[in-house]
């Protein structure tokens, strides 16, 4: 029987788990578990990102990798704390090849939910802290090589005489964050990205995006923002931002550049990839190909009937940039999500009469009440409380996605009863309100096809007032040479028409730079497998193909909003660094 004191409790199972271990006993182990029960790995045990759901899968997963993983030195780090029937502690152990961090919690003294991850590969350890460089030799030397000679040296080279281990498609947040971590493990890489200055792919968008979510969620890996820093960062300040870290990382960023094209050499276990570099053809050979365009492709563009004959101009969202080129215009925002509401807002700041055509209904939730209930751990309540941005990170990654579903809906149960008079008022506009098919609202819509909610920074307000009118419930019959006719027979004059309508998954930019076979060889990015629409079945329990091998080797994807492409940056930069190394890494369950 365990210890009823909830560090006893904690420190006795992480003992009997490793004696299980040690022994090669998975039933023992088996015996340490709820019959309801997750393990959640970042690489220390499958080289893999994946979540064994129930003892069956767990024991499997055992089976096939205890032997090369040898975990040990299993070791309690810090104080254990008591949620309802949770007992939760986090702990440190090894591998054979890294060390790790974890986080376990008991029910009963047995383990509902236990999350691994990899904190560094043994003798490949970032320099850092105590083992930083000294950036400088004491003693005279006539052939001296400055910080600057070298690092123009290294640009130089480079691409040229020099090939990099890794070429990173796409220079936003998420390109950047990879690119710095892989630049701390000394993995020669370069990054692409099409626009003229890094940051662009920010400064480019509307005028008046601003980032919906705090500046605690948000930090890029090693430098957080400023204390002074916006709880919500405007997009040409996320620009600025992003221009000083690539240049204060010194990434290898190479703008004004463009992939035309790639190709696999399973001989020699490297690409080829073309560029057009400014105007210039580049020819590289990397061994690893990172696709880091966002988590989604390109833009999605929907069938209209009838465009043929409509007069006025039809553009996608990702095309818009202000509304004062349509002041004292119709037009129609097609789209009800997140760059639905943002354009629609802009247009009507700038004078243009606008109409919201939302085609499927929308989880909205009001930004103020979502920062106090729905980021408590990314806050400045929490970092009083010594909770830092890096904790948060590995305290939410710790909650399988298989047990978030109760978790979101219970917070959505709070969020409508808080907010009941806006959600009345908002429906009674005509708006289609709806909190996912089975009430778990915006994170798991955010996860399962990142689509279909918006956090509300002012337009519901815009919707509620009818100064932004919506037309939802009725399909679009067909355009007209002047607006739009829809299936009620009500026609409505338009002069523009702006596809707020996504995007499609970041494989069909594989298709168009490699080729439609590699493309649907590794299938979708995005989604859980909930089997809701857009988001297809079988249930998969994590993010297909994000940040972990694919079908196809040395070929990844990287991407996810600021925090997402943050803190799974690390796990993608281990795994790079350990092939360039040459670590065996013996992928559990690699999608085939």
């Amino acid at each position: 029987m365990l210890d009823k004191a909830p560090a006893a409790q904690i420190t006795n199972w992480l003992k009997s788990f490793a004696a299980a271990l040690d022994k090669g006993d998975i039933d023992a182990a088996m015996d340490l578990f709820q019959d309801e029960c997750y393990w959640r790995d970042l690489l220390t045990f499958t080289w893999n990102i994946k979540t064994m759901e129930g003892k069956t899968a767990i024991a499997a997963m055992l089976r096939a990798t205890l032997g090369s993983a040898k975990p040990s030195g299993w070791s309690l780090t810090e104080e254990v704390s008591v949620n309802g029937d949770k007992v939760e502690g986090w702990f440190t152990f090894e591998t054979a090849v890294a060390h790790g961090l974890g986080v376990v919690r008991l029910v009963d003294g047995r383990c509902h939910t236990l999350f691994t991850s990899m904190t560094d590969l043994a003798g490949f350890e970032e320099r850092k802290g105590a083992t930083r460089p000294l950036g400088v030799v004491h003693k005279a030397d006539p052939d001296r090589e400055t910080w600057s000679e070298a690092r123009a040296r290294e640009e130089r080279d480079l691409g040229s005489t020099v090939q990099p281990y890794c070429l990173i498609i796409g220079g936003g947040q998420g390109g950047m964050a990879l690119g710095a971590r892989l630049k701390r493990l000394g993995v020669p890489t370069i990054i692409v990205e099409k626009n003229p200055k890094a940051g662009d792919s920010w400064r480019n968008r509307y005028r008046t995006l601003v980032l919906h979510d705090p500046v605690w969620y948000d930090h890029m890996p090693y430098m957080p923002f400023p204390e002074h820093w916006p709880v919500f960062t405007p997009k040409d300040q996320m620009g600025d931002w992003l221009e000083m870290y690539a240049k204060v990382m010194e990434l290898n960023y190479w703008t004004s550049t463009t992939c035309t094209g790639a190709s696999w050499d399973a001989d020699k276990k490297a690409w080829t990839v073309e560029l057009d570099r400014d105007g210039e053809k580049v020819v590289l050979q990397p061994k690893q190909l990172v696709f880091a365009t966002g988590a989604y492709g390109p833009p999605r563009w929907i069938d209209l009937p009838g465009k043929d004959q409509f007069k006025g101009e039809i553009i996608h969202s990702s095309q818009y940039t202000a509304g004062d080129d349509f002041q004292g215009k119709k037009v129609a925002v097609i789209g009800a999500a997140s760059s639905g509401h943002d354009v629609s807002v802009d247009l009507w700041e700038s004078g243009a009469d606008v109409t919201m055509i939302q085609r499927a209904p929308t989880t909205v939730v009001k930004s103020d009440t979502l920062m106090e209930m729905g980021f408590e751990i990314y806050s400045e309540a929490a970092v009083a409380r010594g909770l830092t941005t890096e904790k948060a990170d590995y305290l939410s990654a710790s909650i399988p996605f298989a047990t978030q579903a109760p978790i979101q809906k219970a917070l959505y149960d709070r969020i409508r009863k808080r907010d009941a008079d806006f959600y009345n008022r908002l429906s009674a506009s005509g708006f289609a309100i709806d909190f996912g098919p089975d009430e778990t609202g915006l994170m798991m819509k955010a996860y399962r096809t990142g689509s279909g909610y918006y956090i509300d920074v002012g337009a519901s307000d815009l919707i509620i007032d009818g100064k932004v009118k919506v037309k939802s419930g009725v399909d679009i019959e067909t355009l007209t040479p002047g607006g739009v006719r829809f299936t009620d027979g009500d026609e409505r004059p338009f002069d523009v028409i702006i596809l707020c309508t996504g995007y499609e998954s970041m494989h069909e930019t594989v298709a168009e730079i490699i080729d439609r076979e590699t493309a649907d060889s590794v299938g979708p990015c995005w989604g859980v497998g909930s089997g809701v629409r857009n988001d297809p079945g079988p249930w998969q329990g994590e993010l297909r193909n994000m940040w972990k091998p694919t079908a196809h080797e040395a070929l990844w994807f990287h991407g996810g909003n600021l925090a997402l492409s943050r803190f799974y940056s690390k796990f993608l930069a281990l795994q790079l660094k350990a092939r360039m190394e040459g670590v065996e890494t013996p992928v559990y369950q690699r999608p085939s």
